[in-house]
């Protein structure tokens, strides 16, 4: 059973029509590449989803947006508070820029923090409403941990595949929360494989981004807060960071969920914003060529998070791009590194690399001026710096940022401080 406003599965390529049900995740005819998209019945979403029946909801998670959720009626929801975080306003970014307006959403405040959280909460209550025993994924951190910490809230066991090189932090994370936890000696396409083929042997639900077809529809989310934050007035430009390419995929979806229930008029221009040396994305949009069929790269790059071979939900995020009129830009780890304490002194919002890609490509983006004095932008911080320390600490280094040691005398501190 799911939302009866979910009319149907349709495929990103051929467009052919899925009922819900269990397994049910890829286009049989097309293939991995062959994503999913949820299709609702928008007359029976607006009968009970109105921007008046939001403002009287004292529910400040997600599940605010629950008839637009492939989730059961009466489903109950992780106990964790998912969603909700805060948009912030940043003028002190925003004039250097040289644009109208900046905002951040902070998705550091997740229960995990990151926005994998939102993903993970569709994912483990769907996995609950098949009765499924184990839940698994292949991730580079974020996407584990969520998927860990939500379901540990409900009892739920996960197993998680991650790449050996996966940051200290998150494993640890992962561990905590209880999960089983298989270190892949390869990258991330070696541990999706894996996950992938367990899977199919011992019949796991399967969460993995651009596979399962609802993480998406967590993801989406994100878009509908910030279009409420904003009053119901759309920005003109979103920057979001891509590695698989499953959230700007959600961002896009969420938004043209509020364009058919006429909470905006227009829509956003997407920025997709990638690593140069995890730049498939880009390369695709650069090029033209079928991401359908295009070969993996070998991606290499200190923003672990947003590092991938081949997107796997690489369809719905060139979409994303091309039919907002936006663009796919690459950024150098250096400035990714550099942009986290340029982020958090002016505004106080800490991010991780792949979290910080998104305002070095807000930065590219006006270089090239793709964007203008006129525009109103948000910035999607996806994830918490407190997730890769030691990528935080090359960042501040870089900026020439470092403390002052002192012997415990007030003397010393006041020549110090003079200095």
């Amino acid at each position: 059973m799911t939302n009866p406003a979910v009319t149907h599965l349709e495929c990103t390529i051929c467009a052919t029509h899925y009922e819900p049900a269990p397994g049910r995740y890829t286009c049989d005819g097309c293939g991995e590449a062959g994503t999913l998209d949820v299709k609702y019945d928008y007359a029976v979403v607006s009968a009970e989803l109105t921007q008046e029946s939001l403002a009287e909801d004292s529910d400040t998670t997600m599940f605010r947006y629950r008839a637009l959720l492939p989730i059961a009626p009466g489903a109950t929801p992780p106990p964790l508070t998912v969603g909700g975080t805060p948009l912030y306003v940043a003028p002190t970014l925003a004039g250097p820029l040289g644009v109208r307006s900046l905002w951040i959403k902070d998705e550091g405040r997740e229960p995990t923090a990151s926005m994998k959280d939102r993903a993970s909460a569709i994912a483990v209550m769907k996995a609950q409403e098949e009765g499924a025993e184990v839940i698994t994924t292949a991730s580079t951190g974020n996407a584990a941990a969520a998927l860990a910490g939500i379901s540990a809230s409900v009892g739920q066991r996960s197993v998680i595949f991650v790449p050996g090189s996966a940051p200290e932090a998150k494993v640890a994370q992962l561990l905590a929360f209880g999960a089983t936890v298989v270190l892949v000696d390869g990258n991330y396409n070696d541990a999706f494989e894996l996950s992938t083929d367990a899977v199919a042997k011992w019949g796991w639900y399967n969460r993995n981004t651009g596979v399962n077809p609802y993480v998406a529809e967590g993801k989406k989310t994100v878009a509908l807060e910030i279009v409420e934050q904003l009053g119901f007035v759309s920005p003109d430009a979103i920057f979001v960071s891509v590695g698989d390419g499953s959230i700007i995929g959600g961002v896009h979806k969420g938004l043209k969920d509020a364009m058919a229930l006429g909470w905006i008029d227009t829509m956003p221009r997407l920025y997709g914003i990638q690593a140069a040396g995890s730049d498939y994305m880009v390369r695709a949009y650069e090029s033209g060529v079928d991401v359908a069929t295009m070969p993996a790269i070998s991606a290499d790059t200190k923003a672990d998070s947003i590092s991938a071979d081949l997107p796997r939900d690489r369809v719905k995020a060139l979409a994303a791009v091309t039919e907002t009129s936006g663009a796919y830009l690459r950024v150098e780890d250096d400035h990714i590194l550099e942009s986290i304490p340029k982020i958090a002194a002016a505004s106080g919002v800490f991010s991780e690399p792949a979290a910080a890609a998104a305002f070095a490509g807000l930065e590219v983006a006006v270089e090239q001026e793709l964007v203008g004095p006129e525009d109103r932008v948000a910035v999607i911080s996806t994830g918490s710096g407190l997730k890769d320390i030691s990528g935080v600490f090359a960042g501040v280094r870089a900026s020439g940022a470092e403390p002052i040691r002192v012997p415990p005398s007030l003397g010393a501190l006041e020549e110090a401080m003079e200095r």
